[in-house]
């Protein structure tokens, strides 16, 4: 990084922060200060202040239980980062229990750390150049904010004015995880910023986790002050004291996903709808006025809101230990919200498995938590029964509120809690006539609209196709669709049946059309799905069409599918062939979501379209009439985030697309913008990110490899044409195999090529295709192998007795000085740990050599000469072990360590040779004690044993503390237990 960006960096980025926090009373330190309150570099936790606060907090605690709660926070056992991290956390907002007699006998006391209650008894601070020892090195975070000695938000700072800042900043975070993982065992909050940018996320998260914080609730921009930019947005919508301390206490859960624990902090709409809701709850005049509606489109975290808010109304002392009643309409979404609450740590959620056990449930007083279908609230027997409680601190949470709140459930509902206040979410409101999300439950608390969460990245956008026009049914001539379905039958047949069955759901179960429509299923899904390795949804009209499907995919030898739909007693035998009971339906669900697993396709055609979460689910084939919510609600099946899916995708084969103004006419133009783009206008967007990846060759004869190669030598460029590259192959991945991606095929094989060998050359893992798009990265290849370029291949080792003959081969000198100069840099970059001294002065004469060349002193075939001898004596000769007498190739990074230290206090080179016998043979002993490399007090005793022996020969003092961490740094390297 050079000057300027460092500059840029503090001042207008990590100096930003620090005067905003200082606005909102944090106290400034830098980090050197606070070298004198640190016994070791380790110690990351301020056990001074940590132990005034809780003082402070909690004033009756004696010392002996202080030094204790102090031990119990610093000495955490763990197996894991994530595991420690979710036991300090558990610990700093459920608090910490000690024995203590208060004057009526020894009881259990509860020790806070934070005081939650009153923010301004807490202290706040932010400090940046906070050193840390590591594994391997001292890591040094930008910012870090402690809140009572503990470290709880990490802020990594960048210049704005590099390529790719964010990702950058999240890299320097997951090493900083790596080498100094104590530090994290507190964190809270991470953040990476630029100042223009600025996104956050919890650890243990990639780059594709970080969100933005768009909005600085309860503050306005303008409150933030002039020229606000994302970062002070984020520091003012996160940062301040009440919003930290809120998001810690309320906004953080672990939740257990495929084996392992994911921490997840809330989204900036989800802290905000939570915060309005409980502002109007608390502050609403007349007790009808508390409710509202939370509408926040599919996909976007509608479960975990409705869980932040239930912990958050918990917390409220006002509202008198409330009765929480979580309502949903399907017994599915009732399990997935209550396995939601209680994978989350919710305490003692119930669960009302049947009428009577909900009656029950809302009849035992404050306090619970109830999950039940609005189904069980049926009507009562007698009057005296209607009403279940008058309690006016019943909160009730209705789910999907868009449906079954306008009939008889609903009002059997509101007459069993008369008093209670309704919340209504819902990811597709309704504003009509005779059913208004709105009317019902009241107004807006707070809005996420599709687009806003597409722009977020909280889901992906859906496009659609319509296939196959001919046999669609919606919009169509029955008639028409008739007589090409039947033109084989007799007339007289024909009329028949045309008078008894010619209604449009006998015609789309049609035979025919159905195994039509599956040899065009299975021809989309293996040309545009499946080689990406996405899973896909079949929607048939009914439950024997359903079967239909599943007989037909079988009978063409489709990947493996399955039917999932409800069944009674009285269906048909070969209905009840396919019932299929809950743990079964539960086992196939699970294997749906499973990527590596063979089920490919669930059939079904009304299970499963609301409320199912799988973000493996790309494509939705929709053979059935939908209608307004329900269409929404099916089709957001396919926008959940997951690894590599750009878009989800809906392919009609029924027709609703052609009726989707009218489908969706009953909500707000502006609520249902972006939903189910056709495909084709991706194009505009194709063709623009198509230009500026092409622009980067417009000046060089693309038939000229090397002339390719060169544009991207700079690393910047490099960078920025990555970005566009990447931007163009998921917009192809989107389109191809259509012919409307023809126009670009030859231009994506151009740049494909041109990356893999920029890739080779510079050394640069970051150019790999295989994150490509499969389809992109099939194309590229076989461009490549078929055209006979010798670019697939991993670059080759410069030690390699290949290497030379691989150089010796290029066509040119330029090639050829190139390929060696970044051979080089590739190798100083890889082994600069294991021998600082000799690959810091490899770098120099490098750097000597291409500034020469630069300014013309020397001639493209006079630097080929140079690198090659620099590669031969430099590179080649270190590597034997015969290069210095006595010394093995195991011992050479600390013997070239220790001449360049003391060569100039007449060590002669026998001398060192010695000294480095004796310290290798010291410090490699430390390779039999296991883990020894995070174990302090290991490294403390092999410091003082390299620091007795320097001094024995005399080392000076000035230099002795820097060679013998230098040497304990070559040992983490070579002598790893």
């Amino acid at each position: 990084m050079t000057t300027t960006q460092v500059w840029n960096e503090k001042q207008l980025v990590e100096n930003r922060i620090i005067d905003q926090l200082k606005k909102h009373g944090y106290t400034y330190i830098h980090g050197s200060y606070f070298e004198g309150e640190r016994r070791t570099l380790r110690d990351v936790v301020l056990q001074q202040r940590l132990s005034v606060a809780i003082k402070s907090i909690n004033p009756w605690i004696s010392d002996d239980n202080l030094r204790k709660v102090i031990r119990d926070i610093t000495h955490i056992e763990a197996s894991s980062l994530m595991e420690a991290n979710e036991a300090i956390h558990h610990e700093i907002v459920h608090y910490i229990s000690v024995e203590q007699d208060l004057g009526h006998g020894k009881k259990n006391q509860t020790v806070r750390l934070i005081d939650f209650d009153n923010v301004d008894n807490n202290e706040f601070l932010v400090v940046n150049q906070f050193k840390v020892s590591g594994v391997t090195d001292s890591i040094i975070p930008d910012v870090i904010v402690f809140v009572n000695g503990l470290p709880l938000v990490v802020i990594e700072c960048k210049s704005p004015f590099i390529t790719n800042p964010i990702a950058q900043g999240v890299k320097q975070l997951e090493r900083y995880q790596t080498d100094a993982d104590r530090l994290f065992y507190y964190n809270e909050i991470l953040i990476s910023t630029c100042g223009q940018q600025s996104k956050y996320a919890t650890i243990g998260a990639k780059l594709r986790h970080y969100g933005e914080w768009k909005d600085p609730y309860p503050m306005t921009d303008s409150d933030i002050g002039d020229e606000v930019n994302p970062q002070d947005i984020l520091i003012a919508g996160m940062l301040t004291k009440r919003q930290l301390l809120d998001l810690i206490q309320n906004f953080i859960v672990y939740e257990p996903e495929g084996g392992r624990t994911i921490k997840k902090l809330a989204r900036y709409q989800q802290f905000r709808a939570v915060n309005k809701a409980i502002n109007r709850v608390i502050n609403a005049e007349l007790s009808e006025e508390r409710g509202g509606v939370v509408w926040h489109t599919q996909g976007s975290g509608k479960s975990l809101t409705m869980l932040y808010l239930a912990v958050k109304l918990r917390r409220q002392a006002e509202l008198g230990n409330p009765t929480i009643v979580v309502v949903t309409d399907r017994k599915d979404l009732d399990l997935q919200i209550s396995a939601t609450f209680r994978r989350c740590g919710f305490p003692n959620p119930n669960r009302a498995e049947t009428v009577a056990d909900l009656r029950r449930l809302l009849r035992l007083g404050s306090g619970n938590t109830i999950m039940t279908t609005v189904q069980k609230f049926q009507e009562a027997d007698s009057e005296d029964d209607k009403v279940l409680s008058t309690d006016h601190n019943i909160f009730v949470l209705v789910d999907e509120s868009h449906r079954t709140q306008y009939k008889g459930l609903a009002a059997n509902m509101r007459t069993a809690l008369p008093n209670a206040c309704y919340l209504g979410f819902t990811g597709t409101p309704i504003d009509k006539k005779d059913k208004s999300t709105t009317r019902t439950f009241g107004t807006y608390i707070d809005t996420y609209t599709i687009q806003q969460a597409v722009d977020d990245g909280a889901t992906v956008p859906i496009l659609y196709e319509s296939r196959m026009p001919d046999l669609q049914i919606e919009g169509r001539s029955l008639d028409a669709i008739f007589d090409r379905m039947f033109a084989n039958y007799e007339e007289e047949d024909r009329e028949r049946i045309k008078q008894k069955y010619a209604t449009s759901e006998a015609i789309t179960a049609a035979p025919k059309r159905i195994e039509a429509i599956c040899m065009d299923i299975i021809d989309h899904y293996e040309k545009h799905i499946a080689p990406n390795g996405f899973k896909a949804q079949i929607v048939a009209v009914n439950r024997e069409t359903a079967i239909l499907y599943k007989k037909m995919l079988d009978k063409l030898n489709a990947p493996e599918s399955v039917v999932i739909i409800s069944g009674n007693n009285n269906d048909a035998e070969e209905l009840r062939k396919f019932h299929l009971p809950e743990h079964q339906q539960k086992n196939y669900i699970e294997r749906f979501k499973n990527r590596d697993d063979n089920l490919k396709f669930i059939i079904v055609c009304d299970m499963l379209l609301t409320g199912f979460d799988a973000p493996i689910e790309q494509v939705m084939y929709l053979d059935r009439p939908l209608r307004e919510h329900n269409l929404l609600q099916a089709i957001a099946r396919c926008n959940r985030t997951c690894d590599g899916k750009t878009y989800g995708l809906i392919v009609d084969y029924y027709g609703v697309s052609l009726f989707l103004k009218q489908a969706l006419d009953v909500f707000h133009e502006k609520d249902v913008r972006g939903v189910m783009m056709p495909v084709e206008s991706e194009l505009p967007r194709l063709q623009s990110r198509h230009r500026s990846a092409m622009r980067f060759f417009d000046h060089v004869n693309s038939d000229n490899l090397e002339s390719c190669i060169k544009v991207l030598e700079p690393e910047d460029i490099r960078t920025e044409f990555d970005l566009a590259f990447k931007r163009f192959t998921e917009s192809m991945d989107l389109v191809l195999p259509s012919p409307l991606a023809n126009p670009y095929r030859d231009d994506l094989k151009f740049l494909g090529k041109v990356r893999l060998a920029a890739k080779q050359r510079f050394r640069d893992e970051a150019l790999d295709i295989s994150e490509c798009g499969a389809k992109v990265k099939e194309l590229i290849e076989e461009h490549v192998r078929a055209n006979a370029i010798d670019v697939l291949h991993d670059p080759i080792d410069i030690l390699s007795s290949k290497f030379s003959q691989y150089v010796e081969g290029m066509s040119s000198d330029e090639a050829k000085a190139s390929e060696m100069e970044h051979a080089i840099r590739h190798e100083i970059r890889i082994r600069l740990d294991e021998n600082p001294v000799h690959y810091m002065s490899l770098k120099e004469k490098l750097e000597k050599l291409i500034s020469e060349w630069k300014e013309h002193r020397l001639e493209t075939v006079q630097l080929v000469l140079h690198l090659q001898e620099l590669i031969r004596a430099d590179v080649q000769g270190y590597n034997s072990d015969q290069s210095t007498p006595g010394i093995t190739r195991e011992q050479r990074p600390f013997f070239d360590l220790l001449r360049a230290k003391l060569s100039n206090e007449s060590h002669k080179d026998e001398q060192l040779t010695d000294l480095t016998q004796i310290i290798v043979e010291d410090v490699s002993g430390l390779q039999k004690i296991r883990d020894w490399t995070t174990k302090e007090d290991v490294q403390r005793e092999m410091r003082s044993r390299v620091k007795g022996i320097l001094r024995a020969i005399k080392c000076p003092n000035d230099r002795l503390e820097v060679i013998t961490q230098q040497v304990m740094n070559l040992a983490k390297v070579h002598f790893k237990a």
